[in-house]
């Protein structure tokens, strides 16, 4: 374990990284963890995070990522592709005035830190995908093979359209929250069995996931008030940043060819949910069981029973156990 200064609360700053300025929340000294969210998330997604990690001894650094919360937001569609976002990694890490980073990543964040490892070894000790495993890049891009077995109606896909899922999200952003942080957990009966999301023809987005009478034991009102409160300076583009990313799908697909076949080799962990979305994408059941030729230095895969999407928020003492074992074992940071 590493040793044991911790600041007293969680801080907050901006960097420039890249030409764009990043919000980033920090807590604690010692080797360099960066949290990188999901969507729609923002660095409140690590709440529970921050002070056990700085407690055993680690500088816990949650960027809101291009786009997202108080963090910048490009107008370029295409400012939001996988060499952008690895890249505002790498420059973060060094913009803190670190050499070498454990990536922790949740939902999208996941491919970000996955991503950060397979080009950048040298920069990421150790990495760790809650929710999405590193899944290796196939034989055609992946918005055409998902459009064939999920139809136009997968939440990609709709995605896609700017202007459409971005004008829906932003009309009531609590109802927003409430309803996908809801819809996606394990607390919710969508998740039983754990299905990709898909949109019905002539519906919208939010049909599919209702504003919840009741939030799940995990999430409050109070929760639910900072996320809107974080996305609310971007106004009517609250979600546009976080969707521009997915309107790079395939554009990653064809960035990424160079690095096709390359594996995953520093250490690693995957953690999810038994409930989660993810669980029920096509071909990640056949995946799961060959994540260790995807990834030679996976030490384990976690699955939690009962968990949605939202596994550090949903199930933080799990987690956190989890994360605290990785870091441990782990050989001491360069510099």
């Amino acid at each position: 374990m590493a040793g044991g200064h911790v600041t007293s609360a969680v801080e907050h700053r901006f960097v420039e990284v890249n030409g764009i300025r990043l919000h980033i929340a920090e807590q604690g000294q010692g080797p360099l963890v960066v949290l990188l969210h999901g969507f729609p998330e923002c660095w409140y997604s690590w709440r529970h995070q921050f002070a056990p990690l700085a407690a055993a001894g680690y500088r816990v650094v949650a960027p809101d990522q291009r786009g997202y919360g108080r963090s910048e937001q490009p107008e370029a569609v295409d400012a939001y592709s996988m060499l952008h976002l690895t890249g505002d990694v790498i420059a973060l890490v060094h913009a803190l005035g670190e050499e070498q980073a454990v990536v922790i990543g949740h939902d999208w964040g996941a491919p970000v830190a996955w991503n950060t490892a397979l080009l950048r070894p040298d920069v990421v000790r150790g990495v760790v995908g809650l929710s999405v495993p590193p899944i290796p890049r196939g034989p055609v891009a992946p918005l055409q093979h998902l459009r064939g077995v999920l139809g136009d109606g997968f939440y990609q896909q709709y995605f896609q359209e700017p202007g459409v899922a971005d004008a829906e999200l932003a009309r009531d952003p609590r109802i927003t929250f409430r309803s996908i942080l809801t819809g996606a957990s394990g607390d919710s009966p969508h998740t039983d069995p754990p299905r990709p999301w898909v949109v019905p023809d002539g519906a919208s987005l939010l049909d599919t996931m209702e504003d919840p009478r009741e939030l799940p034991p995990w999430l409050t009102d109070d929760d639910v008030r900072v996320f809107v409160r974080e996305f609310a300076e971007h106004g009517e583009r609250a979600f546009t940043g976080g969707l521009n990313w997915y309107r790079n799908i395939d554009r990653n697909w064809e960035l990424l060819a160079p690095f096709q076949g390359r594996t995953i080799d520093v250490p690693s962990l995957y953690v999810a949910g038994d409930r989660d979305l993810v669980r029920g994408f096509p071909g990640i059941d056949e995946l799961l069981p060959v994540l260790p030729a995807v990834a030679p230095g996976l030490r384990d895969s976690i699955t939690l029973e009962g968990c949605g999407h939202w596994t550090q928020q949903e199930r933080p003492e799990e987690v956190n156990a989890a994360l605290l074992d990785f870091l441990a074992q782990l050989p001491p940071a360069k510099g």
